[in-house]
């Protein structure tokens, strides 16, 4: 008979005006992999943040290795053993790694004083554990989306915890590091620590777990053996229909050449170029670090452009702020729509007016009348699902802060919108909707430069493929000749 490491009777949870759990019954064996899937607001995270402390269930019962238990705070959490990664990263930006590693268990000398040697120590080899090798001393305001993901999945597994809760911890990770995740989940359950791991990636969902739980709306639909299903069944059980194609793309009707890049260098990238063109969506492909992301951010007057030239619809533009991007009809949707894209405490319509104030105003001042019309039409062409555009970002799901996001820099009527990570963190319906999103405004003319880690989004979306390493362009593949193992070779190449 299996050991229980976790039983879960009977618990709901409700939030004014919202039963996000209701009447939950789960289990987990010691040393199995069990994965929760569901769309955005089926309730995944809210039992999970009960697991951790964070909220309080209304009823039922928790019990860790057959004992009841009551888990009040994050701290009673892990002194059970479980130890959790959240999905928004919690971390300290101007602390080193190694004190958000030890933040709250400072490794001590004579039990007074920090002794910061011997916890430097102890934090490069919980790196070298996830495959970093990066200073532990390193701020982490300096690190990538994907190497602070990296860092807080090393943080997790440095508990020596019995039960390991993995909230999207690959969202923002590329295959190899994916890979690098896997074999570090499969010596955790040799060790016979469990791990409940929660993903919209189907694929990883199903090469990793022994066990799938499906949720919908707060409630639990149904937990097989992961032999037992497909993406086809999972996606049905999630969302209550069926899903025909995750990338809707139509053929493309191409036209004029609108961004010519050549021969472009910052401190980040060295001599790109390459064009793009009207109703185009170029898919840029590589490992994090490749300069994907820098590269946009040149574009976009973010970093410094050392040499090279930009030009829009033939004409050379000198672009050294985001301001004149916009100006010449550049966009960029970032990869962290929490951090970069919204103020999460504004509503839908201020967010959307965000870059348009000169559109919405009145003179010297903004007219809320203005505002509310542009969000409300961005709220029916996007299908933004919230009750009002008065509605706050910060209280939406993952996908429809994304469609705000994009509302945002359409409302600047760009010719060149450039997505980095487009759909990192939401759901399977939620991917769909942006990808048709994608296709339609690529049907319009914008030309759409689209940088993702996911190669199957980056395969079903684009026209052509870029392929990028060490802060070069190091192929490019058409959209029928390109597949996951060809890009994987150019991406990984040393020459």
């Amino acid at each position: 008979m299996r050991n229980e490491i976790l039983r879960i009777d009977n618990v709901s949870k409700s939030f004014p005006g919202v039963i996000a759990l209701e009447d939950i019954n789960l289990n987990v064996f010691k040393g199995e992999v069990l994965a929760l899937v569901g769309e955005n607001g089926a309730g995944k995270s809210t039992m999970m943040k009960i697991l951790s402390g964070i909220y309080a269930m209304d009823k039922g019962a928790i019990y860790f290795e057959g004992k009841p238990v009551t888990i009040r705070n994050p701290f009673e959490s892990q002194k059970l053993g479980i130890s959790i990664i959240h999905q928004e990263l919690n971390q300290i930006m101007d602390l080193s790694i190694t004190e958000n590693l030890f933040v709250g268990r400072e490794i001590s000398k004579n039990g007074i004083f920090v002794n910061k040697k011997k916890a430097n120590e102890l934090a490069k080899q919980a790196l070298e554990t996830v495959g970093l090798d990066i200073e532990p001393t390193t701020p982490i305001r300096e690190l990538s989306i994907a190497q602070r993901q990296m860092v807080e999945i090393a943080r997790a597994i440095s508990f020596n915890a019995k039960l390991v809760i993995m909230d999207e911890p690959t969202s923002s990770l590329t295959e190899n590091e994916t890979e690098i995740l896997m074999d570090i989940i499969k010596s955790l359950c040799e060790k016979d620590v469990s791990v409940i791991f929660i993903s919209h990636k189907l694929d990883e969902v199903l090469k990793i777990s022994n066990r799938i739980t499906a949720l919908r709306d707060g409630h639990i639909v149904g937990t097989y053996d992961t032999q037992d299903c497909t993406e086809e069944k999972l996606i049905s059980l999630m969302v209550g229909r069926e899903i025909d194609s995750l990338y809707p793309k139509t053929p493309s009707v191409l036209g004029d050449t609108v961004l010519k890049v050549k021969d472009l260098t910052t401190n980040y990238v060295s001599d790109i170029s390459f064009e793009l063109k009207k109703g185009e969506i170029v898919g840029f492909a590589g490992l994090v670090g490749a300069g994907r992301t820098e590269l946009a951010r040149a574009i976009f007057g973010v970093d410094e452009i050392k040499s090279g030239t930009i030009e829009i619809d033939g004409k050379a533009v000198k672009i050294t702020n985001p301001g004149q991007a916009v100006k010449n009809g550049i966009a960029l949707v970032s990869e962290d729509r929490k951090l970069e894209g919204l103020v999460l405490g504004m509503t839908i319509r201020e967010n959307v007016s965000m870059p348009v104030h000169d559109v919405v105003s009145n003179g010297i001042f903004i007219s809320n009348s203005k505002e509310t019309q542009l969000a409300n039409e961005s709220m029916e062409t996007l299908s933004i699902k919230a009750y009002s555009a008065e509605q706050k970002a910060g209280n939406l799901s993952g996908g429809n802060q994304q469609k705000v996001v994009i509302s945002k820099w359409l409302a600047t009527k760009p010719k060149i919108l450039i997505l980095d990570e487009p759909t990192r963190g939401i759901d399977v319906g939620a991917k769909k909707e942006i990808h048709a999103i994608i296709d339609k405004l690529s049907k319009q003319g914008l030309a759409v430069m689209m940088i993702s880690s996911e190669l199957p989004e980056i395969l079903g979306m684009s026209d052509r493929i870029i392929v990028m390493n060490g802060g070069r362009i190091k192929g490019e593949i058409s959209r029928q000749d390109a597949t996951q193992e060809n890009i994987m070779k150019i991406a990984v190449s040393m020459d």
